[in-house]
């Protein structure tokens, strides 16, 4: 009994811990924002998929990276992939890698690729609306069987990692089956979390501000502040760019 409280009274203590430092990752003190830490807190150590959708610079993969730190795949690695910046020719040998002599240019001793550099850990699919529906298949097939078999190889190669996906198609182009399979929609997005804009939560804006101040005087050993028609010029700014900007 004196065990399981001592147990209990370092899980509230590491939570709360986890909780200050959300508040320092997550800037802003919107019902979003609150809302958002909350949502970290309770999914980050159950092993779920999730869809992250939001505007360019919202901070998707800020969020996928508190999702993957706070939980128990911690130890893991959390390997970012930007579904767009890598060439469509590249992505399949890319993400599930390929054995020596696979094609014609293959690294000598083949690669292991990044879905396997992953295994433990966490896949965060950035931009998963870029992927090619032919590649977006393969995928589905990836995740259902939990493994794949790479390029020019015959075994199978089993996967134990959590999918974070993340997107800024609207809701209307997630539902349209020409831009997204619906059987990949369906699997990655277990739980959906929408990361509203900036100018939805103005109340964020002038607290992202002085966050940005003290980090940037800290780096730069300065003394800098902002006048007050400074701040309410930040906070009219429409900020299309969003926390990016």
């Amino acid at each position: 009994a004196v065990e399981r409280r001592r147990m209990g009274d370092e899980l509230r203590r590491l939570r709360q811990a986890a909780g200050a430092e959300l508040d320092t990752r997550l800037v802003g003190i919107s019902a979003p924002m609150v809302q958002l830490r909350r949502s970290i807190a309770q999914l980050a150590d159950v092993d779920v998929d999730i869809l992250l959708n939001g505007e360019t610079g919202v901070g998707k993969e800020v969020v996928a990276r508190a999702l993957h730190d706070f939980g128990h795949r911690r130890k893991g690695a959390f390997v970012a992939i930007n579904c767009a910046a890598i060439p469509s020719e590249l992505l399949e040998s890319e993400l599930f890698g390929y054995e020596d002599g696979a094609f014609t240019g293959a690294r000598k001793g083949g690669s292991k690729g990044l879905f396997a550099e992953a295994n433990g850990g966490t896949v965060f699919l950035d931009e998963i609306g870029e992927l090619p529906l032919k590649l977006q298949s393969k995928l589905l097939r990836v995740v259902q069987e939990k493994g794949f078999v790479r390029l020019g190889g015959n075994e199978f190669v089993s996967l134990d990692v959590r999918y974070i996906a993340a997107t800024n198609l609207t809701k209307a182009q997630l539902k349209d089956g020409s831009a997204f399979r619906q059987d990949l929609y369906y699997r990655l997005c277990v739980v959906p979390i929408h990361i509203p804009p900036l100018r939805e939560r103005r109340e964020d804006i002038l607290p992202l501000a002085n966050y940005f101040l003290r980090f940037f005087n800290i780096k730069y050993q300065s003394k800098v502040s902002l006048s007050r028609g400074v701040l309410e010029l930040l906070y009219r700014h429409n900020w299309e760019g969003n926390v990016r900007e």
